[in-house]
């Protein structure tokens, strides 16, 4: 018999992580390849744009792990939208993942009133949609392919 709970418990969902990341290591040759690099580390990756008063304009966060850059946040304040900022934050993060950490791709998910015209427009596909998530919006997974590592980066 078990018990069933539903309370957050952070010590558990470490363990949890751990867990299943062991499983995974086990049962991958690749992930056990990778486990042993640096490529193998999550590290975030977070570019901000500041105004001339130092008040944050805009921001993106994400991270690089196994050779990928994953854009978690993308957000330009209202008043400088259409101005390039996004794109150049976008750009700074991609530069960022391929020249210093050996990123070759970079991944985002975005819903359809949000952006991914944007991220089409800067060389991302279309990879996944799934309709009404959450109900009446879709969501996208874009892809895109950032490059040759130069030599000399750190992996």
């Amino acid at each position: 018999m078990f018990r069933l709970e539903t309370e957050v418990d952070k010590e558990r969902r470490q363990l949890l992580n751990k867990w299943l990341r062991d499983d995974n290591t086990a049962r991958s040759p690749r992930l056990r390849a990778l486990r042993d690099t640096p490529a193998a580390l999550e590290v975030p990756l977070e570019v901000w744009a500041l105004d001339a008063d130092d008040r944050l304009a805009a921001g993106l966060t994400g991270r690089t792990w196994a050779t990928w850059l994953h854009v978690d946040l993308l957000w330009v304040d209202a008043r400088h939208r259409g101005s390039g900022l996004g794109s150049r934050l976008l750009a700074e993060a991609e530069r960022v993942a391929r020249t210093e950490r050996s990123c070759v791709r970079s991944r985002v998910e975005t819903w359809d009133f949000q952006a991914p015209d944007f991220y089409r427009r800067r060389g991302y596909e279309v990879r996944g949609r799934i309709e009404n998530y959450p109900p009446g919006i879709t969501e996208f997974t874009l892809v895109k392919e950032l490059g040759p590592v130069r030599p000399g980066a750190r992996p």
